[in-house]
């Protein structure tokens, strides 16, 4: 009943976050337009396409935030079709279903809970399995490398006439989908510490290594880390683990091995919430978790990679 009436709530009254249209200009992005909620600690990129779909449609907008059942259960969201997502649209009769997991339940409450979801509803109010309501931040390494062929040469598609570029993927756990290594950024940790931590985890399995195979894979890994590197998007995530009161907000970042030789002499070995992990050739056929297929298409379009045979197909207008 609570939870009904915090929906009645949520719904009924007006939208009590502030929000300024700004452009927003950085590495990764060319002036994007940008909103930025008062309750939370960065910006939110509402690019359509980020948001979208793989084929970017605006339909599919804000739409693995409404799928069910929540990841993890058998709850079952409210439906909320898409002319009724954003928190500006009226609608007197919304009802989520409000679920927090167990596990969060037992730790901490980070917050306050009238926060609103800045992407609008997604027919679940609570926190659901995040541990924060308002945004929980996480990172994403997208490490790269060109294909080659026996002899090191780098290999060019045949349609496309670019070359085609591999990326380190994970096979993640909880749901079986293929996806970038990648977690939640600890308490006062460095957004450059999570992206090396979370990649050594789950790519080389660096939970598990004696001290000497630890300190062999932090010096190779600083190697990379270290290097110049690509901010590919930073904000809010189209993330099925999402609620209208807690929500997922990434830094997507690229670290690329030009000549191959430093991820060469690291064996991939999946570990942590990882159950395999390869090296896989990025193209429009990828079927990704989460916003994962943006961020990989934005890589090709960066590094000027092959994406698609499509020769009206490009990464352009993102």
């Amino acid at each position: 009943m609570a939870g009904r009436l915090l929906g009645r709530a949520l719904a009924a009254v007006s939208l009590s976050v502030a929000l300024a249209s700004v452009t927003v200009k950085s590495p990764g992005c060319r002036g994007i337009p940008a909103f930025r909620n008062s309750f939370s600690s960065c910006w939110f990129h509402l690019n359509t396409n980020v948001m979208s779909g793989s084929n970017g449609s605006k339909e599919n907008s804000h739409n693995k935030a409404r799928t069910s059942p929540y990841p993890g259960s058998k709850v079952e969201r409210s439906q909320v079709p898409n002319e009724k997502v954003g928190w500006l649209v009226e609608w007197q009769d919304y009802n989520p279903v409000e679920y927090t997991a167990v596990s969060v339940l037992a730790g901490p409450r980070w917050a306050d809970p009238q926060i609103r979801n800045p992407a609008g509803r997604t027919g679940l109010v609570g926190r659901g399995l995040l541990g924060r309501w308002g945004p929980n931040h996480a990172a994403d390494p997208i490490i790269t490398r060109w294909k080659k062929d026996s002899s090191g040469n780098k290999i060019m598609h045949p349609v496309s006439g670019k070359y085609i570029l591999q990326f380190v993927a994970i096979k993640r756990k909880d749901c079986g989908e293929w996806a970038i290594p990648g977690g939640m950024v600890d308490p006062g940790e460095k957004i450059s510490a999570t992206l090396k931590r979370e990649f050594g985890e789950e790519a080389l399995n660096s939970l598990q290594k004696t001290s000497a195979e630890k300190r062999e894979i932090e010096e190779k890994l600083h190697k990379l880390f270290s290097q110049d590197h690509l901010l590919i998007y930073k904000g809010y995530v189209d993330d099925p683990r999402n609620t209208d009161n807690a929500w997922m907000e990434t830094e997507a970042v690229n670290y690329h091995d030009e000549t191959g030789e430093i991820m060469d002499n690291l064996t991939l070995e999946a570990g942590d919430d990882a159950g395999k992990v390869k090296w896989v050739d990025i193209s429009d056929k990828l079927k990704l978790y989460a916003s994962h297929f943006q961020f990989i298409k934005l890589v090709a379009e960066k590094r000027d990679a092959h994406w698609s045979e499509d020769s009206e197909a490009d990464c352009h207008g993102l």
